[in-house]
């Protein structure tokens, strides 16, 4: 995941794009044509791990079992520089779960639509629907901190812009590398009650939400105006150039559309339709 606000590609994403600063001209780099090459992060369940048991890995495997190839993966924590580090290294020639129309990379058609939920307990039936619920003013909300504030992630600048600073309490989106899973860090936070509510990414929050008791809204509005989106079209990223092995892609996300539908069920993914 990038970093969308749980470590998923996107999020990390939207940081690296962020700080992205007109480099050379990147030498051409074929992808291989004897294992689909991903980048992925070791320890980022629910998108992946180095034991193969996230919904990005089933879905690299799916993707490299119909081009009848092995998945050789380069494992690199998504911090900031794993673009560059990775798929314009040529390391790999695949990201899993990368945004729709990002600058680094050139994207599938989306593969997924998820956003950002409410979490909160259901014993303490906290009925939050938007973020102009005046119930929010009261609570302690828990929110993901990506580094500096111009490219932190969106529930923290919609908090901002309504004066409601004081209630956040910030979860570094990198959390301690030393846990499983460090971005689950906020969805714990909810549980143990720390916060009344957190405001996470969709699949991040789906997965580790499941046996822990807690109830996921999804957020609204689901484009905070001017131009703040809380729901994003989740894509496959390669290399720019690399037209044949993203027709092949495109092709096979589309043709096991139902398969992927039923891997994303089984992690509880949250979904949105296109609007």
């Amino acid at each position: 995941m990038f970093l969308l606000s749980g470590c998923s590609s996107t999020q990390v994403a939207r940081v690296e794009a962020k700080h992205y600063i007109d480099p050379p001209k990147q030498k051409k780099i074929p992808a291989s044509t004897t294992a689909l090459r991903v980048c992925a992060d070791p320890n980022n369940l629910p998108f992946s791990n180095k034991n193969g048991d996230g919904f990005e890995n089933k879905i690299a495997e799916l993707i490299a079992g119909e081009m009848h190839l092995p998945v050789e993966y380069t494992w690199w924590a998504q911090r900031r520089g794993f673009f560059r580090n990775t798929l314009r290294a040529g390391e790999c020639d695949v990201v899993m779960g990368v945004p729709a129309s990002f600058e680094l990379a050139a994207t599938t058609r989306p593969y997924y639509r998820s956003t950002y939920v409410f979490v909160t307990r259901s014993d303490r039936r906290i009925d939050i629907l938007s973020l102009d619920d005046p119930k929010l003013r009261d609570l302690k909300i828990g929110v993901q901190l990506i580094g500096d504030d111009g490219a932190n992630a969106p529930p923290v600048h919609a908090l901002n812009r309504r004066g409601m600073v004081d209630n956040i309490k910030g979860y570094t989106v990198y959390g301690d590398y030393a846990e499983e899973s460090p971005p689950s860090q906020i969805v714990r936070a909810v549980e143990k009650g720390e916060v009344d509510v957190g405001i996470v990414w969709g699949p991040l929050a789906g997965f580790h939400a499941r046996e822990r008791g807690l109830v996921l809204t999804p957020v609204s509005p689901e484009i905070d105006l001017p131009y703040l989106p809380f729901v994003y079209d989740i894509s496959v990223g390669v290399r720019r150039g690399e037209d044949d092995l993203l027709s092949t892609i495109d092709r096979i996300l589309e043709d096991k559309r139902g398969d992927i539908e039923k891997i994303l069920d089984v992690y509880q993914v949250p979904r949105r339709l296109n609007s």
